[in-house]
């Protein structure tokens, strides 16, 4: 339910930029550091938008004063769990930092598309890491973050180290994972079936976070580069 909210709010977000507001170009062989905070910008607007949908409980946190609210919600945890449910920090805080980490994978140039055992592949995934990361210490403490919006800490027992842990190490291993079940199954699917709507099924269903990523990129959700949809690949 939450990838399919947030594919419609990225057909919003994700406008094309004008001319006059796109970054200098990125010289080659650098990664676009400034496409990657395009992209995880709309990301956080993605997830911040159906927080506030979806939660009772952030929408009451959105009165009151802003500042000082946001600077007491701002706080070192000091127990493991959070007021979250298992779901939401063991499955979906892994996948939304995997869907920060393709937003650095896809603005890196020469990052392999493919799972192997070469250190290329497994360097790219480390920086991907540290983004994801970034953008996690961001989405809990930031100024777009559960802190800012929602006040999520002013209560001491809603803020846990799970969630700085287990999300840009549970999203190290989601993308490794949706990286080998891109290569060894969803492939597989592409070459026996030919129905275009059980293939971008298979490629959403077993890749959640590049899902996102592409949707924050505004690519339709099933993207994958140089593999159309309708078309086998041998």
């Amino acid at each position: 339910l939450v990838v399919v909210i947030a594919t419609l709010i990225c057909s919003v977000l994700a406008l094309p930029v004008p001319a006059a507001a796109q970054a200098a170009p990125v010289p080659a062989g650098h990664t676009d550091v400034w496409g990657v905070f395009v992209d995880s910008i709309k990301l956080l607007g993605i997830e911040h938008t159906v927080r506030v949908v979806r939660e009772e409980k952030t929408r009451r946190e959105l009165s009151g004063p802003f500042w000082s609210d946001y600077t007491r919600s701002v706080r070192l945890p000091h127990q493991w769990e959070d007021t979250d449910g298992w779901w939401t920090n063991y499955i979906g805080h892994p996948i939304h930092g995997a869907a920060a980490g393709y937003s650095w994978i896809d603005h890196e140039p020469g990052a392999p598309a493919d799972i192997s055992l070469s250190s290329r592949y497994w360097s790219s995934r480390s920086r991907a890491l540290a983004w994801a990361a970034v953008y996690s210490l961001q989405f809990e403490l930031g100024p777009l973050s559960e802190a800012s919006i929602g006040n999520v800490g002013l209560r001491p027992e809603t803020t846990g180290w799970v969630d700085h842990v287990v999300t840009p190490v549970g999203a190290f291993g989601l993308i490794v994972g949706e990286d080998a079940l891109d290569r060894y199954f969803v492939r597989w699917v592409e070459r026996h079936v030919r129905n275009r709507v059980a293939r971008a099924s298979v490629r959403l269903l077993f890749n959640p976070g590049r899902t996102m990523s592409n949707t924050a990129a505004g690519r339709v959700p099933w993207h994958r580069e140089g593999r159309p949809l309708g078309a086998p690949r041998p």
